[in-house]
């Protein structure tokens, strides 16, 4: 077994330059042949637990650590964080319509965006929640991803602005997530939208709460969703997983940024980091629940609590469709652009998603 190799960390570089050269990257890295990404990134493969890096995210893992990109150090600035994850995101030239509208939330009107298939009929509808540790990220980060999702799946998206930490601590980010679930099955048809499809997704910190969505629907009487998709969530934040030692640095995901949103999202609530209302895997009670697309991957620290949801889910009577990308880290999605196994990753993935809601 390769661990990976921790590398210090040189002084940050100004937002416009990490950005113009991810903007490079995305032009020339997929037409690199894989033999010879795996060279540029030091000629060795990397193998953990059987499954061996993909030469793509190799080769962008070595970049990341040269440019210091992404991620929520310790020492950082909550803003710098947040302004770094949206200049990173995945952009893409897909081109589908939007509206940028705001819904009722618990506490103040939630921003949210809506895609729009090019289709005829009415398409189903998925809520998406974006990643980013509860603390970071926002529509924007993940444009590009609900553009694929909205295009290639050809079902509507309606992405969702909620309340963030440490502004806002838990629960907020769940209320919101609900009350615009709740918005959703409202006003589905004025959307275009077929009401009887409605799913809820995320990625990461967006996973977590697409999942407690459909537990708290459950509890309060609340329709369940067509569909939740839960693509590398997180699900217990007291986890102490193998997964989350083997890859607890250098794989976008470290265990310093993992403890500090925690810290940042439950500090001062009274809150357990095992509380089932923050931790859906620490729940006692999975049944009744949405058929589940669980989307993990093989070297990610959360990789172990997502295989292990899908095994409580489906002892529990739910559907539950689980699919691992063994190549892949973290975070794969917002890198599909880059080509590789990320690339086809994604693409696997929304074929599912589509496959499923179409069928709902």
């Amino acid at each position: 077994m390769e661990a990976a190799i921790t590398h210090k960390r040189p002084k940050a570089r100004p937002l416009a330059v990490k950005s113009a050269a991810r903007g490079v990257g995305v032009k020339v890295m997929p037409w690199i042949p894989p033999w010879l990404k795996r060279l540029l990134a030091g000629g060795r493969r990397i193998t953990i637990d059987g499954n061996t890096l993909d030469a793509t995210l190799q080769l962008i893992l070595l970049a990341q650590r040269s440019m210091r990109t992404g991620g929520l150090p310790a020492d950082s600035d909550v803003g710098v964080g947040r302004a770094l994850m949206r200049k990173s995101a995945m952009n893409t030239h897909v081109a589908v319509p939007t509206t940028d509208l705001t819904i009722p939330g618990p506490d103040s009107p939630l921003r949210a965006r809506h895609y729009r298939p090019g289709v005829a009929e009415a398409a189903p509808l998925l809520l998406f929640f974006h990643g980013g540790g509860f603390v970071m990220g926002d529509i924007e980060s993940h444009d590009g991803l609900c553009r694929m999702i909205c295009r290639d799946a050809a079902i509507h998206v309606l992405s969702v602005d909620y309340r963030l930490a440490p502004e806002h601590r838990a629960p907020a980010a769940v209320d919101d997530c609900v009350a615009a679930y709740r918005w959703a099955r409202g006003h589905a048809a004025e959307l275009g939208a077929d009401p009887s499809r409605i799913g809820v997704g995320g990625d990461s910190a967006g996973g977590n709460l697409a999942a407690l969505v459909t537990l708290r629907s459950r509890e309060e009487g609340i329709p369940q969703p067509t569909l939740q998709v839960l693509l590398y969530p997180v699900l217990d934040l007291s986890a102490k997983t193998r997964s989350r030692t083997l890859f607890s640095d250098g794989f976008f995901l470290s265990k310093l940024e993992q403890d500090r949103f925690v810290d940042l999202y439950l500090g001062g609530t009274g809150l357990a980091a095992d509380d089932p209302r923050v931790s859906p895997l620490k729940a006692t009670d999975l049944s009744g629940l949405a058929p589940a697309l669980v989307v993990t991957a093989g070297f990610d620290p959360l990789r172990d609590e997502g295989n292990e949801y899908a095994v409580a889910l489906r002892s529990a009577g739910v559907t539950v469709d689980h699919r691992q990308f063994d190549a892949l880290t973290h975070g794969f999605a917002g890198i599909a652009p880059f080509g590789g196994g990320s690339a086809d990753a994604t693409t696997a993935t929304i074929s599912a998603i589509r496959a499923h809601l179409s069928r709902g």
